[in-house]
């Protein structure tokens, strides 16, 4: 047995329905606002900081492979000789430099202790996604990397 609805409560309920629903259409909470720009936030420091933390490493592997590469280029007169082991100092910096224009970053090649120790700084630029929102469009970036020759005893 179905009982119907008395009509007073029908009255009751559309005068509620047409009350709540004009006040509340297009309304937005501050609390969702302010929590949305929190997230927002927190999304870009993950995303960039993720990034820029590769764009650091990507520059030291690059200085680590120029440091490999100017340490290959001995200097054939001294070597064939026997009397040192060393860089040729103009041939190291020059494929170091060359190594780092093919993966376009800038960089610095320092040659000391006479030829057996260098240094490549590698300067590179990440542009940030998230940053740019609140004025950091850039971030630098520095990976250094040094490479000693040494020669064992006996000469092998």
């Amino acid at each position: 047995m179905n009982i119907p609805p008395t009509p007073p409560l029908l009255h009751h309920l559309r005068r509620r329905l047409a009350f709540a629903g004009p006040r509340d259409r297009g309304s937005m909470s501050v609390f969702f606002a302010v929590v949305t720009v929190a997230i927002l936030m927190v999304m870009g420091l993950l995303v960039d900081g993720g990034a820029a933390l590769n764009a650091d490493n990507r520059a030291t592997s690059l200085a680590q492979e120029a440091a490999r590469t100017a340490g290959q280029q001995l200097d054939p007169a001294q070597a064939i000789e026997g009397t040192a082991i060393t860089i040729d100092p103009e041939a190291a910096r020059s494929a170091a430099q060359n190594y780092l224009a093919d993966n376009n970053v800038n960089g610095t090649v320092t040659i000391t202790d006479g030829g057996r120790t260098l240094t490549v700084e590698v300067h590179d630029t990440y542009r940030t996604l998230f940053g740019a929102l609140v004025g950091r469009s850039t971030l630098n970036v520095t990976g250094t990397a040094t490479a000693h020759l040494q020669n064992q005893p006996g000469g092998s």
